[in-house]
């Protein structure tokens, strides 16, 4: 079978690889000329853990290729994959659909015999109803050309792994004729036991969403309980560690820190919120402002922390701020907690020194005005304050003695409680988590 993927980026070039290595011809369509010039050569132009070797086989074997053209797109295959972005509206919390019409209506006149476009994209619900209306009106072949909503489950850093193996496959249908063409499609993955749930086109779009607004209402819980136990004298971990054995709750999305981020979670609430709003049910949603609120304070609070370990000022203090990604194994920093929390010391008057594994040039291009750095160490040196803020596994085992002979003051926060701060403790520094004794 032949297929194609609309719209490569993050989502696309990894759903792209992925089904080229289970056997299917791929064209991936990419507007971007810098973009899809990097992809045709084989390179990832973002950084996700075993996607730039599976995409740089599939496209030396050729069962992988890339063009702009939709036209080719049509000609090259029946089943069609959706994966261009929905960013937040600038003028309001809602999500930006516009690149999905365009893809859809850019296609639809190409499609003169019987056709399949598969959604991935996360979309507020209704869009599918939409475009489904708009692919029979402009396709040729009419109702033929037949629309599916297949909301996708990526976690960044474990992408590859969610799309070969994923959790769940989500159909949202309206045949018997596209829930087989899919079903067939998705066979290698659905024979190693992976549930399928078809339903509708509503469902299968709120699926995600909920999914996604649902894991940001347990961080900012655990955040919220963290300050708590910070008045009281308690520590959140242990007291993560003892609710997480209820197996109606899980220890998982328990962990107490600076909050999300990324282009996922808090777009997806903030849409979700909008969208609950112009179907008139605004206040059945409005506990997502406060867990958003929730989590844009976390950034705040660790700010005024680092403030207070270093006198009521961080002004003309040097900070080292491990950590640029918005989460380990990806250089994504797209709205990252780690650096909303540089910046806001850089603007507080700190000379503020950031280190990333992965991120650093993406961090770079987003904050040109701090500082970057190669290490750990060479981020930390003669600095007042270290911030622990993205939990890359290098940081969990940097050689203490080494970055305390370089720093001012021997001072460290745990933005993501994952030090072992006896350790640090016993090293001779100052140690902090967020909620922890």
């Amino acid at each position: 079978m032949k297929i194609t993927v609309i719209g490569c980026g993050y989502l696309g070039a990894t759903h792209a690889a992925c089904m080229a290595e289970l056997g299917y011809d791929v064209l991936g369509v990419e507007v971007d000329d810098r973009k899809r010039e990097l992809l045709a050569a084989g390179e990832v132009p973002m950084y996700e853990p075993g996607l730039a070797d599976l995409l740089s086989q599939h496209v030396a074997s050729g069962r992988l290729r890339f063009t702009d053209s939709l036209e080719e797109a049509a000609a090259f295959a029946d089943l069609h994959f959706v994966c261009v972005g929905t960013p937040q509206l600038p003028s309001s919390m809602g999500a930006d659909v516009s690149y999905v019409e365009a893809a859809i209506s850019g296609l639809a006149p190409h499609l003169t015999r019987p056709s399949y476009v598969v959604g991935k994209s996360t979309v507020p619900v209704g869009t599918a109803a939409r475009m489904s209306a708009l692919l029979a009106e402009l396709a040729p072949v009419g109702a033929e050309a037949e629309l599916v909503w297949n909301p996708e489950f990526l976690r960044e850093g474990f992408a590859v792994k969610d799309t070969l193996e994923p959790d769940r496959v989500v159909l949202g249908v309206t045949s018997e004729r596209s829930e087989k063409v899919l079903r067939d499609f998705y066979a290698p993955i659905l024979e190693r036991g992976t549930p399928l749930v078809v339903t509708d086109y509503a469902t299968a779009e709120l699926v995600k969403v909920s999914a996604n607004a649902f894991l940001a209402t347990k961080i900012s819980f655990i955040n919220a309980v963290s300050e708590v136990c910070e008045a009281a004298g308690a520590d959140v971990v242990d007291l993560a560690d003892a609710i997480g054995h209820d197996v109606r709750i899980g220890r998982r999305f328990l962990n107490a820190g600076i909050g999300f981020g990324g282009g996922c979670l808090p777009k997806d609430i903030r849409a979700f919120v909008h969208r609950a709003g112009e179907l008139g049910v605004e206040d059945a949603m409005s506990f997502l402002r406060q867990v958003d609120d929730i989590n844009q304070r976390q950034r705040s609070r660790v700010a005024e922390i680092a403030e207070g370990m270093l006198g009521g000022s961080v002004a003309r203090s040097r900070i080292a701020v491990w950590g640029a990604a918005f989460k380990p194994d990806s250089d994504d920093v797209r709205d990252s907690p780690a650096l909303s929390i540089a910046g806001k010391l850089h603007l507080r008057g700190a000379d503020v020194t950031v280190y990333d594994p992965q991120a650093n040039e993406t961090a770079r291009a987003a904050f040109p005005t701090l500082g970057y750095a190669g290490s750990a160490v060479d981020a930390a040196r003669d600095a007042d304050l270290v911030l622990h803020l993205t939990e890359w596994p290098e940081f969990r085992t940097v050689d203490l003695a080494e970055v305390g002979g370089v720093v001012r003051r021997k001072q460290i926060l745990d933005g993501r409680n994952l030090l072992d701060l006896d350790a640090w403790r016993e090293a001779g520094w100052t140690a902090r988590g967020l909620g922890r004794h």
